[in-house]
Parts: C-alpha cells; structure tokens; sequence
C-alpha cells in the first residue's frame, strides 16, 4: 500500500558530496517521522539519521556536522545531504517511514547503493 523509492546513490570520491531522497508513494497519511539507515557489508543496519513529523532531527555521531536531512510533506520526501564523505560511509541506505494514525507502521524502500572511492 505504501512504496518508498530511494535515489540518489552512486559512486562519489572520499570528501565529495552526494545527495539521496525518498519518495513515498500509495495509501500516505498521517505519515510520522521519517529516517535513513545504512548498512555495510557483513555489519547490521544503523540509523544515519530521523526526522519527525514536526522536523525536529536528529544524527548518528559519526555523520554530525556532515549530513543533514530534511523532508518535503507536499511532495511525501525525506532527503539526506551528505558531505564531506568518508570511506566508512560506504553501504546501502535505506528510507524509512512510519505512517498511519490508528494502525501506524514503519515501511522500508529498497535501499540505494552509497559507494566512496579513497
């Protein structure tokens, strides 16, 4: 009922910048906070950064001062402005959203490749 979409990925240079968003699609209502996780090869999902549905936000240590997120409620997108990228940044990123007001749940998007060259 809900489809989230990344985009935005690619290959960039360590120091570069690249810029993700999300949009979300379907039955959308009441959608609550919004977030980017990322995943490494072999190490388990992290949360890289969440926005609430009143914009209030908030980062993993290692991306403060770098990344910035911010959503579009018109357009149902989270975007997540990542500068100064590090190797260690490498991983898939993925767009999460809760939504619903009665029976609220959290929907995941299909990740977006993140790689950094060094």
């Amino acid at each position: 009922q809900v489809q989230l979409v990344e985009s935005g990925g690619g290959l960039v240079q360590a120091g570069g910048s690249l810029r993700l968003s999300c949009s979300a699609s379907g039955s959308i209502f009441s959608v609550g906070s919004m977030a980017w996780y990322r995943q490494a090869p072999g190490k388990q999902r992290e949360l890289v950064a969440r926005i609430t549905s009143g914009g209030s936000m908030n980062y993993a240590d290692s991306v403060k001062g770098r990344f910035t997120i911010s959503r579009d409620n018109a357009k149902n997108t989270v975007y997540l402005q990542m500068n100064s990228l590090k190797a260690e940044d490498l991983g898939v990123y993925y767009c999460n959203a809760v939504v619903g007001r009665f029976t609220p749940r959290d929907y995941w998007g299909q990740g977006t490749q993140v790689t950094v060259s060094s």
